[in-house]
């Protein structure tokens, strides 16, 4: 059987009512941001369930549903948030410069920030031996430089698999944070044999339209709900401690027209606590929030 060292002194135990207290930019206590997965799949190479039944080769019924999104979803998902003037976090795979790249263009817009998603969806990092993860990450951080004319800061493997070595990897090739560990709602330094690496809170099983409504069976309503809910609970709760609230959308589930008029009232509902809430992006809670933590 394989082992793995599980390194259990990456982060120390901490609960969350005995921290120290600080406060995001102009005094406020809940981060929010909001992501938006842009992946691209390779034909041929099972891209995962759908709503209907285990997918067989070719895997042209997933592969066509998740290309739906970057046709014709991301483009409502875009506009939704371009109304209501809260800015997206891009998680992308680096291959959709090469797929579908106006998609990528679309999304350079003030405020807006671009995680790095591995190169495409269709490989996991755990599948890969050292060379070649290390490989993939030199490729993926130079061809969004190369496209953005900056660095990505932060990182999310695709179906957020790691391998052993992933985060020593992160950190020597120069990321600033990783949503792939989501054990905390506030950012914490996560050690690695390269220096710490801050690991910033990401809705990997929860908040996220995916495993919502594929892994969980939810229903549109209650994810709706759902949102709504861990909004007002975490708000609430930010009167103690700082917090951040994060949600995460992929463009051929929530672009769907039915769903966006459930994002829609989700928005409006947050919207009405903008006096109380700093919408931003990991990048923006990073920067912060290594300014506040002890080394």
């Amino acid at each position: 059987m394989q082992r793995f060292d599980t390194k259990l002194h990456r982060y120390p135990f901490s609960p969350i009512v005995s921290r120290p207290r600080y406060d995001w930019p102009d005094g406020k206590r809940l981060a929010a941001y909001f992501a938006l997965n842009i992946e691209a799949f390779e034909f041929g190479r099972n891209p995962g369930n759908d709503f209907t039944s285990m997918p067989s080769p070719p895997f042209q019924r997933g592969y066509a549903y998740r290309d739906f999104g970057n046709r014709v979803g991301v483009w409502r998902i875009l506009n939704l948030f371009e109304q209501f003037g809260i800015p997206l976090t891009i998680i992308a795979n680096g291959s959709v410069y090469d797929v579908c790249p106006e998609v990528l263009a679309a999304c350079r817009k003030p405020g807006y920030e671009l995680v790095a998603h591995g190169w495409t969806n269709s490989e996991r990092q755990i599948d890969m031996d050292e060379p070649a993860e290390r490989a993939m990450l030199s490729n993926v951080v130079r061809r969004i430089t190369e496209e953005e004319g900056k660095r990505p800061e932060g990182w999310l493997g695709p179906f957020l698999s790691q391998s052993p070595r992933t985060p020593e990897l992160l950190k020597e090739a120069g990321f600033k944070y990783m949503l792939d560990w989501y054990f905390d709602e506030q950012p914490i330094r996560f050690k690695t044999d390269n220096g710490p690496i801050l690991a910033v809170p990401y809705p990997a099983m929860e908040l996220n339209d995916l495993p919502a409504y594929i892994n969980r069976g939810a229903s549109d309503e209650e994810f709706e709900r759902m949102l709504i809910d861990a909004f007002d609970e975490q708000l609430e709760d930010s009167r103690q401690f700082p917090l951040v609230y994060a949600a995460s959308f992929h463009t051929f589930l929530t672009g769907q027209p039915h769903r966006l008029r459930k994002l829609r009232r989700v928005l409006e509902h947050i919207s009405r606590h903008r006096d109380r809430v700093w919408f931003t992006t990991p990048g923006h809670i990073a920067a912060h929030a290594d300014s506040m933590l002890p080394l």
